[in-house]
C-alpha cells in the first residue's frame, strides 16, 4: 500500500496530466517525418517512453529544487514534497531513475539520439533554476517541449531538418506564451521572493500583450510547418483550430480578472495540442491533407 501511495502521490507531483502538451506534437513529428511506411511499433514505444521518463525527470527535479520556495507560496504549499507526503530522497530516487530510462531509450533510437540525449536532459533540468536569474524562464520551458517534437523527427529519420526545427519553435513559443499567462497568479510572490518572470518583470497588462505576440509568431511557425509537412485540407485545419483555441483562451483572462486562468492554460492548450495531433495524423493516415 505504501509503494502505491507513493506512486500515485508521485503522478499528481509530476502533473502526468500535463503531457497532453508535448506528446502530440512529438506524435506529429513521428508521422511526419521522412520514411517508407508507419514508423515501425518499437519506435513509437521507445519515443513514448523517452517522452514520459524526461518529463518525469524534469518536473522530479523541479519540485526538488523549488521545495522551499512551493512551502512559501500559498498556491503552492500543499505541494507533495511541502506537504511532506513524499520526501526528497524519494523524489531524487524518481529523478535519478527517470533521466536513465530517458537515456536509454534514447540510445535503443538511434546514434544521434543517443549524443543528443545529454544535452537535452541538461536543457530539461535546467530549467527548474532560470526563474533565479531570468525572466526569459517562460522561454526555456517552452524550449524544453519544443524539443519532444524534434526528438521524435530524428527517431524516425535518424537526421536533424528544418521543418521540425520549425516545429519546435513553433511549440517554444506557444508553451512560452501560456506559460506567463499561467505566471500571472504568482505576479506578487515572483517579486517579494526576488524571482523572474515576465509578469514581475512587465506587470499584468504587458505580459498578456507579449503572451498574444508569442502565440501570433507560434500560430505562424505551425502553418509553416503545415507548409512543408505537405498542406492539405486537414492539416490547414489543425491550424485554424490552434488559431481558435489560442483567440479562445486570450479571452478568458484579464489583467484584473485571473479566476479563468485554469481553463485558459489547461483546457484551451490541451485542446490545441490534441486537435493538432489528431489532424496531423489523420492527414498522414490518409495520404493527403
Amino acid at each position: 500500500m505504501g509503494v502505491l501511495k507513493d506512486l500515485r502521490e508521485t503522478g499528481e507531483m509530476i502533473k502526468f496530466q500535463h503531457t497532453i502538451f508535448a506528446l502530440p506534437f512529438a506524435l506529429i513529428a513521428l508521422v511526419s517525418a521522412p520514411a517508407e511506411g508507419w514508423p515501425p511499433l518499437r519506435v513509437w514505444l521507445l519515443v513514448l517512453l523517452a517522452m514520459v521518463a524526461a518529463r518525469t525527470a524534469a518536473m522530479a527535479f523541479n519540485r526538488l529544487v523549488d521545495h522551499r520556495l512551493d512551502a512559501l507560496n500559498p498556491r503552492t504549499a500543499d505541494r507533495s514534497l511541502p506537504g511532506g507526503r513524499l520526501s526528497r530522497r524519494f523524489v531524487w530516487l524518481v529523478t535519478l531513475v527517470a533521466s536513465t530510462l530517458f537515456v536509454l531509450a534514447a540510445g535503443l533510437l538511434n546514434s544521434l539520439c543517443l549524443l543528443l540525449a545529454l544535452p537535452t536532459l541538461g536543457v530539461l533540468l535546467g530549467y527548474s533554476l532560470t526563474k533565479r536569474f531570468t525572466a526569459a524562464a517562460h522561454l526555456w520551458l517552452g524550449a524544453a517541449l519544443g524539443i519532444a517534437p524534434i526528438g521524435a523527427w530524428i527517431a524516425v529519420s535518424g537526421r536533424l531538418d528544418l521543418a521540425p526545427v520549425v516545429l519546435g519553435v513553433s511549440v517554444m513559443l506557444w508553451v512560452a506564451g501560456f506559460d506567463i499567462i499561467y505566471s500571472l497568479q504568482d505576479e506578487a510572490f515572483d517579486r517579494s521572493t526576488g524571482l523572474h518572470s515576465i509578469p514581475a518583470t512587465l506587470g499584468a497588462l504587458r505580459a498578456l500583450n507579449l503572451a498574444r505576440i508569442l502565440h501570433i509568431l507560434s500560430l505562424a511557425g505551425f502553418a509553416a510547418f503545415a507548409v512543408l509537412s505537405g498542406g492539405g485540407t486537414l492539416r490547414w485545419s489543425a491550424v485554424v483550430a490552434a488559431a481558435a483555441m489560442l483567440g479562445w483562451q486570450h479571452t478568458l483572462v484579464t489583467p484584473d480578472d485571473l479566476s479563468r486562468v485554469n481553463a485558459a492554460f489547461f483546457t484551451a492548450n490541451g485542446i490545441l495540442a490534441v486537435a493538432m495531433g489528431v489532424l496531423f495524423i489523420g492527414a498522414r493516415a490518409l495520404g493527403r491533407g
